[in-house]
């Protein structure tokens, strides 16, 4: 047991109200949206998520309330890596207590130039700490953000190690090569192209699909791609989709995602971010959305929280 859905996942954004916390209201309707919206999985508190601009109680304030929603646990995902390998500890066993079993997790990320040494000895003392059973780990590779590279020899050893608890990796690197040679090196070890540009190539692999930010915007079409990976109609689904993808990441991906929100469902509020996190230029914002309604992509179209049911 213990399995990850495969397809795609959605690195959720994060909404706040006027005071900058988090709107919890707003983020479990959004959950609910992301799913109507074709994701077989969401991912909460990741890097597009803000997740470390927040505390590790805000974080877990919230998902109190997340899990009286009504949604499978086990289609959703944690982020819990922290600095200090005793904080993702104290979080990752607080979800847990709340009933999460997946979990997406950083290495520790302020020392820079450590060894794969230091990086397994990281997640082998969190995993110490942790159930034996039912719980999965996500190892989040995003060395651009963390600083921290995990090779694909570390993630065998993890894997190796922990066979158990290390499920998969979403690498955010944006090399493809990485991600085919974990797929052909690991075959049923979960990985995850952190972008859908590699969404297609990545299930004709032998992966388990993408874990996106952009995907808050068009998991819709994405899904499509998922459901039809093994046809012939899959390439040009992925040929818009990549050309859509490279279109948005021009832009910092939380604050044009989130104008792209606060624009179809005619809410500023969406567009709130945390510092050291700003919103785009009024000039971007424009020139993005100018750009999004020539390509003629269909994004999500979301109801706004008035009118969900």
């Amino acid at each position: 047991m213990n399995n990850i859905a495969h397809g795609v996942w959605a690195a959720s954004l994060t909404p706040l109200n006027e005071r900058l916390n988090i709107n919890t209201s707003e983020y479990i309707q959004h959950i609910r949206n992301l799913f109507d919206q074709g994701c077989n999985g969401v991912a909460l508190f990741g890097t597009t998520g803000e997740a470390n601009s927040f505390s590790i109680e805000e974080k877990l304030s919230v998902l109190a309330e997340v899990t009286k929603a009504g949604f499978a646990l086990d289609q959703l995902m944690v982020g819990t890596g922290c600095c200090a390998v005793s904080d993702t500890i104290l979080f990752t066993q607080k979800a847990i207590d709340l009933g999460f079993t997946n979990f997406l997790v950083l290495p520790p990320f302020y020392y820079k130039g450590v060894s794969a040494q230091g990086i397994f000895n990281s997640y082998a003392q969190l995993i110490a700490a942790l159930p034996q059973t039912g719980v999965n780990i996500i190892v989040y590779d995003i060395p651009q953000m963390s600083g921290v590279e995990i090779s694909l020899e570390l993630l065998q050893r993890l894997r190796d190690t922990f066979p158990n608890i290390i499920k998969g990796v979403k690498n955010s690197t944006g090399d493809w090569t990485a991600i085919k040679a974990a797929c052909e090196t690991m075959p049923g070890f979960a990985v995850f192209a952190g972008t859908e540009q590699y969404l297609l190539p990545t299930l004709q692999a032998g992966g388990a699909g993408c874990i996106s930010a952009t995907a808050n915007v068009t998991s819709k079409k994405l899904g499509e791609i998922y459901a039809s990976y093994k046809t012939q109609d899959a390439e040009h689904l992925q040929s818009v989709a990549t050309e859509t993808r490279l279109m948005l990441q021009q832009y910092p991906p939380a604050p044009a995602l989130k104008q792209i929100i606060a624009q179809t469902l005619r809410r500023k509020s969406w567009t709130n971010i945390r510092p050291p996190l700003v919103n785009l230029s009024a000039e971007d914002a424009q020139s993005m959305l100018r750009t999004i309604e020539a390509s003629g992509f269909a994004l999500n179209q979301y109801p706004s929280l008035e009118t969900a049911g």
